[in-house]
């Protein structure tokens, strides 16, 4: 069966649509009488039970992972699939150094910064570049080029990090329960390792990476955004609740009672058009 409508980018094309149908069906004759099955869309990764029908909304909305082209966890046998794929050994991925990727996306996050350097190695006139920015670039190169302990040649401080926050948003872990994990491993490893002792730490080495988020307090009753015109006022204009948390004598602290985390949308799209991974993605159409 020819599966390369996976790697298909265009989710609304007839080719995926259909490849889909044959999914489910594949899934429900294999699975007779489940009512669910273990979704492969990119978000649940094959580790989250559905529905088969919520499971063909999540191939429509995320994708299918594309190196599931062997349904060996909806009941295909290895031997057949080996067979019915063995035209698909040129789509294999490539194996890619962790570190090599790391550095990758700090090249897609700083252009200009790695222009400028080999503009300078040439005596050419480099590009202007903000000095803070800079040593966020410098800041992450250093932590790239660091390696986890001495001698250790497969992980820098940086791509650990990396590897580890991505298990944690992957597998939905609890800041807390990350933070536990990650003082197993650092009392596991030798005692001049770089790690980071806890989430927050972690989280200030990849704050150069940019995409964070801002901060906006909220009206407790989800009135309104204390925002803009209204970012000076102590109390909600609607209902008069007060903006910060009480203590126990009545007296006002600087502790918002709600907080709203915006994700900014601009650089958000502007990091997909120009990483080198998604830009092609971007102008499919």
């Amino acid at each position: 069966m020819d599966r390369r409508w996976i790697q298909n980018p265009n989710r609304c094309a007839d080719e995926y649509l259909d490849g889909i149908e044959d999914f489910i069906e594949f899934a429900r004759r294999h699975n007779p009488g489940a009512t669910r099955i273990c979704c492969p869309c990119r978000r649940c990764n094959n580790t989250l039970w559905e529905t088969i029908e919520n499971v063909g909304f999540h191939l429509v909305r995320n994708g299918m992972i594309e190196t599931y082209s062997i349904w060996n966890l909806h009941g295909e046998q290895l031997e057949h699939a080996s067979s019915s794929n063995a035209t698909r050994v040129d789509n294999v991925q490539p194996i890619v150094d962790a570190n090599d990727e790391v550095m990758d996306i700090i090249q897609d996050v700083f252009p200009f910064a790695s222009t400028n350097m080999n503009q300078e190695e040439q005596d050419d006139v480099p590009t202007p570049i903000d000095s803070a920015e800079f040593e966020q670039y410098e800041k992450l190169l250093k932590n790239a080029n660091q390696e986890l302990y001495p001698g250790c040649e497969s992980f820098s401080v940086l791509t650990a990090i990396v590897e580890l926050m991505h298990g944690k948003i992957k597998y939905r872990m609890s800041n807390l329960c990350f933070d536990y994990f990650l003082g197993v491993f650092k009392r596991m490893l030798p005692t001049d390792n770089c790690l980071p002792k806890d989430h927050k730490q972690a989280q200030k080495v990849l704050n150069g990476l940019g995409l964070g988020y801002e901060k906006i307090h909220a009206c407790k009753n989800n009135c309104m955004l204390f925002y803009k015109e209204h970012e000076s006022l102590d109390t909600c204009p609607i209902c008069n609740e007060s903006r910060f948390k009480m203590t126990s004598q009545n007296r006002t602290t600087k502790i918002p009672q709600k907080v709203m985390r915006y994700l900014p949308l601009k650089p958000r799209l502007q990091r997909l058009y120009m990483s080198t991974h998604t830009a092609t993605d971007m102008r499919w159409h």
